[in-house]
């Protein structure tokens, strides 16, 4: 099984959760996960496994790692009497009886430092990430980097760093990109403007909606440090976060982004852009969602 594999969360239509999955078929696997989740059903429209349950995600992880691991059955043997050999001793990893646990501090470059390594996922419930045994060999190898980023984001450090800051520069900078990403708004190409309330990759803002084009030109030489790219000919557009729903709704680009396109500041996102962008959205309704009910 390849990246594919990876599920992905929808709303239902009970307000329940089900997990929307694929990956590359064949007729055992297919047998396997039929087996294991005799209540999925395929959607022609998703071309995907429709998995109901509130818990349909984490199911399926154990489910595709059990098939990862299929390849060498010893892997988990192998990778325990590993550690056991050679531990990996940290206050960031923890183990019990179903493998490695690593809680750190948020950081973005954490993420995606841990989501290299083969297998990790993300238990929401315990705000930990999860790895099997099966995975050591690949921790040992990032496990330097992982930990060294985890102790650059402790709360002291980050206050350290946001006092060595004040009345420099770089605070001050960072002071008008942030009041420059209230104003929600991008500098656009006139000639090639992005299709309005859809989805689309931005080298600023990530994956945003344009909800609106001003019309108004954008002066470069007052926002040529905030956008690098920025060219005399463009116009100003407005844009918002785009919702769960419409990121699970768009079709996601065949090929990666041109560089002309990249260049242009906007393009269509990838699978891979949409995942990230899916799990972030997922997890600000979720807290919304918390939060109205608290």
């Amino acid at each position: 099984m390849g990246d594919d594999a990876k599920p992905e969360i929808v709303d239902g239509d009970d307000n329940d959760e089900r997990a929307v999955v694929s990956f590359p078929f064949d007729r055992m696997t297919v047998q396997r996960f039929r087996q294991e989740f005799p209540r999925a059903r395929w959607s022609d429209k998703r071309k995907a496994w429709l998995v109901p349950g509130k818990t349909a995600r984490r199911r399926f992880e154990r489910w595709r790692d059990k098939e990862e691991t299929r390849a060498d059955p010893f892997a988990e043997e192998k990778g325990r009497d590993a550690f056991a050999f050679e531990p990996i001793l940290s206050p960031y990893l923890s183990v019990d009886k179903d493998g490695f646990r690593i809680r750190t501090p948020y950081s973005r470059k954490l993420v995606e430092e841990i989501r290299q390594v083969p297998f990790a996922r993300w238990d929401g419930d315990h705000k930990v990430w999860r790895l099997p045994f099966a995975s050591y060999d690949e921790l040992v190898h990032r496990w330097h980097a992982i930990e060294a980023e985890a102790q650059r984001c402790e709360p002291e450090e980050r206050r350290k760093r946001a006092e060595a800051r004040k009345g420099t520069e770089d605070e001050r900078n960072a002071r008008r990109r942030s009041a420059e990403r209230r104003r929600r708004r991008i500098p656009l190409p006139a000639d090639v403007l992005p299709p309005l309330d859809r989805p689309i990759a931005t080298a600023a803002y990530g994956i945003v909606v344009v909800s609106d084009i001003t019309g108004e030109l954008v002066e470069h030489e007052e926002v040529a440090d905030l956008y690098p790219d920025v060219a005399d000919d463009q116009v100003w557009g407005s844009w918002r976060v785009p919702s769960l729903e419409e990121l699970v709704q768009t079709w996601p680009a065949k090929a990666t982004a041109r560089e002309e396109e990249r260049r242009r500041g906007w393009w269509f996102p990838t699978i891979d852009e949409l995942r990230d962008a899916r799990r972030a959205a997922r997890s600000r309704e979720r807290r919304t969602a918390q939060q109205a009910s608290a």
